[in-house]
Formats: structure tokens, C-alpha cells, sequence
């Protein structure tokens, strides 16, 4: 059956219509994808996670940052740490006594070991904190405390032997007798276990109670401080030299790069004319010397008026110039021990500079001949 015209021409109008709709919406999706594919260039889509299995990991340590760089000549050396500890030691000093002896172990002396405060054991503890960089109060004080540190036990025991028994000699009250001695030993066991222990007398009276002085025999037992000095370096290497501070009176050891190796007190020359500033330099090392007499150096002894010559007096402890001599090269003056340690600092000379008998002897451990000393106001 035909159809009429007029479907016909209404049919193939409305494909017309159709056909150009679709075109345009083809167009427009073009649109879209290609404006997607833009957006996705620049953001483009996360991996796939893949499921792992569990698994126990154990924590490691983090490295430590490295230190700052600095510049070469704004290094700073830092203390030598404390040796690791062994049995509690090092730690640090529980009172004044500990406290000095301490300051022993570092080469620096406060005097006779007594355990009380007093001007050499605050000089002392100035040494050290000028030593270890800290404020120098002179004062026993915190910042001190934390560095001030004993290696060992504070005491040891002491036996009393016959050698030691055998050296005991009474000290004649003149310069003649005195030259007539065989040698010029200790007196008593009590200034023999003091010299060797570095402490005064009535300090070793108070660590042993019970013992009668006058009757000490062979084999008694003793507490007394376990005192030792640093061993010294090399000569050679240290290249040292002496300043001596008539201000303070102290003697004090430095090596060629001004660290401090020891500190002591020191007596010096009563006549300020008598006290030789400048610089001068050791000239002859002996130890345990014997010593001459001139009576016209001690104008003050009636004895030494009337005797008119010079006596030689033997070696000894108990020498006027103690175990040791350290002649300059300035005539008739020099560094020497005493025979009264506990004095020393707090008497005066007639122009040497006196130190307790153990100070003069690791004084010669550290210099040599040729060393220079400084004398300074």
C-alpha cells in the first residue's frame, strides 16, 4: 500500500533532524575526552597497593648527627675525658682533705695535706679551675666539684720497717753540731710517715689515735693519704718553664704550650731587695746535696757571728736546703726544699725560694738545666 506524500516528506524530515543531532553530540563528547585526557596528563593516577604480609621490625639506633663544621682556627680542644670507671673511680672528692688530694693526683699541691681551708689550698683550687677553664673563685664549689675528680681510695697503709727506724736521728740545736752529723735524717717516725705522705704532722696525729709517738716500733701499721704525683712527660718534648709569683707566692710549671704541669707554695725572700725579678734559668739539678754554712749570710745568728768560717753540712731531710737543689745563674740563689714543709708560704727567706722536700723532688722530674724562670711581681 503506497504511502501518501505527505508521510514521505514528514518521515524524511525527521531523519534529517536526527542525524544532526547525533553529530553534534559526537562532537561534544570529542570535547570532553580530549579536555579529560588534558586534565589527566598532569595528574596522573596512584599506583596499585599491593596487600604485603606482616612483619616484625626491630628498632635500630639512629646515627648521630655529624658535629659542625668550624673553621680551623676556632677549634676548640676539649678536656681529656676521666678514664672509665672501675670499682666506683674515678669520683669526686667528698670533703676538703679528698679535695686536696685530688688536686695532688693534677700536679698541684695546697701545701701540707690537712683537710682545712686556708690561703695555699684556695690558690691551689685556682690553679685548677684556671686549668680546666672554669670561673676562678678560689672556692670548693659546684662547677669545681664536678671536675675535681679522685682516681683512687684516699688512704693506704703504712708499715713501719727497721730501715725506717734505723734512719732516725736527732737534729743538733747549733751549725757546728750539725756539721758534725753523718747525715741530717728525720727525727721521728711521724715526720718521716708525714714528708712521704705529703701531709702535716697533726694530720697523721688525727688518722692514728691510738699510736704513742715516742715508742713506735717495727711493723706497726699506719693509715696515712695515698699521695702521688702525676708521672711527668718527657723533657725534652714538654719544653718547660718556671714562673714563680711573689704576689701569691707560688711556684708554677707550664709546658711550651703554657698548660700548667704544677703548681706549689713557695717562700720567698724577706728583703724585698733580695727578690730577684726578671728572667733567669736554672744552672746546676741536685738532688740531695749537702750544704754549705757561710756565716755572713745569717747575720741575725749570734753563733754564725762567731764562728768566722764556713761548715759543710751533710745530706738530709732535715738540710737546710732539704733533698733538693736547683742553683740559678744568678750568684747564691736558687730553688730548694726545707726541712720544715708545713712552713713554707707562710715564712720567709734570705733570697731562695723554698718548697716542701716532696715538691722540690718532682720539681726536678720536670726541668732540666737551661730551663727558663720567670720571677714576676
Amino acid at each position: 500500500m503506497r504511502q501518501p506524500k505527505y508521510y514521505k516528506y514528514k518521515f524524511a524530515k525527521s531523519r534529517k533532524k536526527s542525524s544532526g543531532g547525533f553529530y553534534w553530540l559526537l562532537v561534544l563528547g570529542g570535547l570532553v575526552f580530549v579536555g579529560w585526557l588534558w586534565w589527566r596528563s598532569g595528574h596522573p593516577a596512584p599506583l596499585p597497593v599491593k596487600s604485603q604480609p606482616v612483619r616484625t621490625v626491630v628498632a635500630q639506633p639512629s646515627p648521630p648527627p655529624p658535629a659542625p663544621r668550624t673553621a680551623a682556627a676556632t677549634v676548640a680542644v676539649p678536656d681529656v675525658a676521666p678514664p672509665p670507671a672501675t670499682n666506683g673511680w674515678p669520683r669526686p672528692a667528698r670533703n676538703l682533705f679528698e679535695a686536696q688530694l685530688a688536686l695532688v693526683e693534677q700536679g698541684i699541691s695546697s701545701g701540707s695535706l690537712d683537710g682545712v681551708v686556708g690561703s695555699q689550698t684556695r690558690a691551689a683550687l685556682a690553679a685548677f679551675q684556671q686549668k680546666q677553664h672554669l670561673p676562678v673563685t678560689g672556692m670548693w664549689d659546684a662547677a669545681t666539684k664536678e671536675k675535681l675528680l679522685l682516681n683512687e681510695e684516699p688512704y693506704i697503709t703504712y708499715t713501719v720497717s727497721s730501715n725506717d727506724l734505723e734512719r732516725l736521728q736527732p737534729l743538733a740545736t747549733t751549725w757546728v753540731g750539725k756539721s758534725q752529723q753523718t747525715a741530717l735524717e728525720y727525727e721521728s717516725i711521724l715526720e718521716l710517715v708525714a714528708e712521704k705522705s705529703f701531709s702535716h704532722p697533726g694530720f697523721i696525729r688525727r688518722l692514728n689515735p691510738g699510736i704513742n709517738w715516742t715508742n713506735v716500733t717495727n711493723g706497726t701499721v699506719l693509715q696515712v693519704p695515698h699521695a702521688t704525683y702525676p708521672e711527668p712527660g718527657d723533657k725534652t718534648v714538654l719544653q718547660p718553664f718556671i714562673e714563680i709569683h711573689l704576689a701569691g707566692k707560688t711556684l708554677e710549671v707550664f709546658d711550651s704550650h703554657t698548660n700548667l704541669l704544677a703548681h706549689f707554695p713557695c717562700s720567698i725572700a724577706k728583703h724585698v731587695e733580695k727578690r730577684p725579678v726578671g728572667e733567669l734559668h736554672v744552672a746546676v739539678v741536685a738532688p740531695n746535696p749537702n750544704y754549705t754554712f757561710d756565716p755572713d749570710i745569717f747575720p741575725e745568728s749570734a753563733e754564725a757571728r762567731e764562728l768566722g768560717h764556713k761548715l759543710v753540712l751533710q745530706p738530709g731531710p732535715n738540710n737546710p736546703v732539704g733533698v733538693a737543689w736547683i742553683g740559678l745563674d744568678k750568684p747564691g740563689y736558687g730553688i730548694h726544699g726545707t726541712p720544715r714543709p708545713e712552713e713554707v708560704g707562710r715564712t720567709e727567706s734570705h733570697g731562695c725560694f723554698r718548697l716542701a722536700n716532696w715538691n722540690a723532688q718532682y720539681l726536678l722530674r720536670l726541668i732540666t738545666v737551661g730551663t727558663p724562670v720567670y720571677v714576676v711581681e
